[in-house]
């Protein structure tokens, strides 16, 4: 009947009798039950919401490095492009002068590649510290894959005919050609 050693040493002693312990007993289980289902229903929130963030956190670093190995994919398929299907053979003494990320570059090609670079035939590339020459075919390729990769390549027609022409109105240069091979 009794729980433990001292409520049944109290009864022995006659200091309680079995109707207090039976009472006594019930309110501490009825306490315990109560008080069991609120602890876990807070902990089961608690741990569903952990659980959720957990959740959350884990599929956004999922994404990350997805994305991450998608870039050092894409970035291994244009390196690997670029160094197979590089033009072979193109150096000169004819200097082409372009712009590379603020600076003024020069390399040394033959004429018949200067050609082709004036006309857009030629593309050129920046891998590590070189600048290899691709064919037009294989630059568009990487310009819908990397556009950053390409150093000097001719601006579609559209992004041209999108700029202001407030500028052009007003030049009363307007009517002279400058050619774009033109050599200092």
């Amino acid at each position: 009947m009794a729980k433990n050693a001292l409520q049944e040493q109290l009864l022995k002693a006659g200091l309680v009798d079995s109707k207090k312990v039976k009472k006594v007993n019930q309110q501490q289980n009825h306490a315990q039950k109560t008080g069991q289902t609120q602890i876990s229903d807070e902990i089961r929130q608690s741990l569903a919401q952990a659980q959720a963030e957990k959740l959350a956190k884990d599929q956004e670093l999922n994404q990350q490095q997805h994305q991450h190995l998608e870039l050092k994919t894409l970035q291994a398929n244009v390196r690997q492009m670029l160094q197979q299907h590089a033009l072979k053979d193109t150096q000169g003494d004819v200097p082409y002068q372009f712009m590379d990320q603020g600076k003024i570059k020069k390399i040394y090609v033959n004429q018949q590649i200067y050609n082709y670079l004036v006309n857009g035939r030629v593309w050129i590339a920046r891998l590590d510290e070189q600048y290899p020459l691709i064919p037009q075919p294989l630059g568009e390729k990487i310009l819908s894959r990397m556009p950053e990769v390409l150093v000097v390549y001719p601006k579609a027609p559209d992004s041209i005919k999108n700029q202001p022409a407030t500028a052009q109105d007003d030049d009363p240069y307007a009517a002279y050609v400058i050619p774009d091979d033109l050599m200092w």
